[in-house]
């Protein structure tokens, strides 16, 4: 039993053992109602890591007495998908009620994922639950999000805390054979930050580590130290992976070089790869940095390239140096923007014919229906430019791309494409 890590042997069976959020799950708050009235629909919970969103999936799953099917955003495709809404069909039979597909990380699923699973939530094939530490509204698809509430979950408060510690000793099936001298607490709560998983994951550190395996010492002084010791308390498959990268990317998006260099650190402490970390550079250089400082991406590529021949310890030293140039380049997601825009376009307009005056014209026949008449080579033209729509008819005239003004780079291309393109209106 002691193998079993203590924050799944103290995982709640029921809604009475579940610690923390009260508004939603307390006397008459509304998921309680909506178990207890055995009529669920859809929904996500959106909360910071630790708090209860799986176990509350796998609660509600066995009050109701019905299928459960769980994926993870982060290992499962369209096929995992596919094969659990098909496993789900043949467990519908007439009154039956519809399996829970519980999906975690729900946020990380890409559009065509999420859009598989539109039509079994339509069709009640399945009750979706959905979980994610990110904002919905920006992560989660709009067809399917219309079809879920949204339920935000808190991060746990010393209250909570304090009583899942005292559960935890009094209740578990090791820590409960063992004395525990509780001296301060503060410490404890503190590096716990709100998570449950967090804080059962110190006090099993702290068993572990205790010189006297019998008695254990919880005060501020050793909680500090043990946790220092063990910087990598760093889970490089977990949440915590996902945590720290995340306040990466944001510190670098921020433009804080000393936070950007910090959570570096944690990471390499971690053993995090460093190839994944480089990947991350590449990422943010494209879509943050952007065409206000295009050599960012030159450097970041050089850097993935040089990380990849150097290798630890001396990678870190040319990954900080990308991390604090990309962090105090100028930003711009324009380019992300631009993409991102003209891609909708093309999912909502489909397969729109290229323009003739556009199209290749290496036969005879194509010549005489007219492929690339009209034609006009800019190179002709005075400043190589000449004004000729390439875009096809049912959208032409659309502005995908639209230079920041607020950086000296693209302050220059706005400059240019209003000098040559008055009917974009730039």
């Amino acid at each position: 039993m002691e193998n079993v890590p203590l924050a799944e042997r103290l995982r709640p069976k029921t809604l009475d053992e579940y610690i923390g959020q009260k508004h939603l799950v307390g006397a008459n708050a509304v998921l309680r109602n909506m178990i207890e009235s055995d009529n669920i629909s859809s929904f996500i919970l959106w909360g910071p890591p630790g708090v209860g969103k799986t176990t509350l999936a796998q609660i509600i799953a066995n009050k109701q007495n019905r299928g459960f099917f769980a994926l993870s955003a982060i290992n499962s495709g369209v096929k995992d998908i596919r094969e659990v809404i098909e496993s789900a069909k043949k467990q519908k039979f007439f009154s039956t009620p519809s399996p829970i597909l519980f999906i975690d990380e729900i946020h990380r699923f890409s559009k065509s994922q999420q859009d598989s699973l539109l039509g079994a939530v339509e069709k009640g094939i399945v009750v979706l639950i959905g979980a994610t530490t990110e904002n919905p509204s920006f992560e989660v698809i709009t067809p399917l999000l219309s079809r879920s509430q949204v339920y935000i979950l808190k991060s746990l408060g010393k209250e909570d805390l304090e009583t899942l510690m005292n559960r935890a000793i009094s209740d578990d099936v090791v820590l409960k054979t063992k004395k525990f001298d509780i001296r301060s607490t503060t410490a404890l709560f503190r590096f716990s930050g709100g998570d449950a998983r967090k804080l059962l994951n110190i006090i099993d550190l702290l068993v572990k580590a205790s010189p006297n395996p019998d008695t254990i010492i919880i005060d501020n002084e050793t909680v500090t130290r043990l946790l220092q010791e063990n910087t990598a308390m760093y889970d490089k498959n977990g949440e915590q992976h996902y945590d720290i990268i995340s306040a990466f990317i944001k510190s670098v998006r921020g433009s804080d070089p000393n936070a950007a260099i910090y959570w570096l650190a944690r990471m390499l402490e971690g053993g995090e790869d460093i190839i994944f970390i480089a990947r991350r550079l590449l990422i943010l250089a494209s879509e943050d940095v952007g065409l206000a400082n295009p050599n960012a991406l030159l450097l970041a590529n050089a850097c993935f390239d040089a990380v990849n021949k150097i290798g630890m310890p001396e990678a870190r030293i040319i990954l900080a140096e990308a991390t604090v140039y990309l962090a105090t380049s100028p930003k711009s997601n324009t380019a992300y923007m631009a993409i991102e825009q003209a891609t909708a376009t093309v999912k909502q307009t489909g397969d729109l014919p290229v323009p003739l005056h556009l199209r290749n014209a290496p036969t005879k026949l194509m010549k005489e229906l007219g492929y690339g008449d009209n034609y006009k080579y800019a190179h002709s033209y005075q400043g190589n430019f000449v004004d000729l729509e390439f875009l096809p008819d049912g959208i032409a005239g659309t502005k995908f791309y639209q230079p920041a003004a607020n950086n000296p780079k693209e302050s220059e291309i706005l400059k240019l494409l209003k000098n040559l393109w008055k009917k974009y209106e730039y």
